[in-house]
């Protein structure tokens, strides 16, 4: 599929992963809607490039069917990219005090990371159903999850849970939109050096370069961004999870 012409949506198109591939689609000739709740990121990158940005809430059906309707305007819909972040409520299932995870904090936590991937993407979907089809399909849709969702720490079971569970849409949502010629692939980065961890990226990336096997650093999010290029561009990827980590595998914690 072209990049060229199409538009595309980038939910979480503010933080690290999200502006990269941003620059990267806008680099490639997609008009490119940021859709995110960061509002002076986003007007900062609809003044600098040229793109549109809409505040959307991706839990929101209205929210993000005002950024489907903006991308639509701007041309065919064909490309929706997903990596919005959010809170990720953690500990161990039981505590130390012997009290059990808190409820709220898992639930929060799959609304995030999960439930709000599923509405993205059953609305994205929904909207390239609408476009004239081409030779290559009508659109590609592009999750994001973790490599958590294999090897999650002590501590990550409700972000496991949340990843895991993108894992899980992630062939059957293939299976599901193929009649409408709508590929789905997830990506599932490791650790990735972003400038949301400011000062403290230093000191990630001197704990958790050497644990890469190669190359022993952590992942730049322009490798995530040109991952989603080559995966718009390569019809024959479908259905497919695929991890982006250096080789690396977590540990216990």
């Amino acid at each position: 599929m072209q990049i060229n012409g199409c538009s595309a949506i980038v939910v979480g198109g503010t933080g690290g992963l999200g502006e990269a591939t941003v620059r990267r689609l806008h680099s490639e000739g997609a008009k490119v809607v940021v859709a995110d709740v960061a509002d002076d990121k986003g007007k900062e990158l609809e003044r600098e490039l040229g793109v549109r940005y809409v505040r959307t809430d991706a839990g929101d059906e209205d929210s993000v069917l005002a950024a489907i309707a903006e991308a639509e305007s701007l041309g065919p819909l064909r490309i929706s990219v997903d990596c919005h972040g959010g809170p990720a409520g953690g500990g161990r299932l039981v505590g130390k005090d012997g009290s059990a995870m808190s409820l709220e904090a898992f639930t929060t936590t799959i609304n995030s990371y999960l439930i709000s991937v599923f509405n993205v993407m059953r609305l994205s979907a929904a909207a390239m159903g609408r476009q004239e089809a081409l030779e290559s399909g009508r659109g590609v849709i592009i999750n994001t999850a973790s490599i958590a969702a294999y090897e999650g720490q002590i501590g990550q079971l409700p972000y496991s849970a949340a990843k895991g569970g993108v894992v899980g849409m992630t062939l059957v949502a293939a299976r599901d939109l193929s009649p409408l010629g709508i590929r789905v692939v997830t990506i599932a980065p490791g650790t990735f050096l972003t400038p949301a961890y400011g000062k403290a990226g230093d000191q990630l990336e001197a704990y958790w370069g050497p644990q890469v096997p190669h190359p022993q650093r952590m992942g730049r999010s322009p490798e995530y961004a040109t991952l989603v290029s080559s995966i718009v561009e390569n019809d024959y990827l479908n259905g497919e999870v695929i991890r982006l980590d250096g080789a690396l595998r977590f540990p216990p914690k």
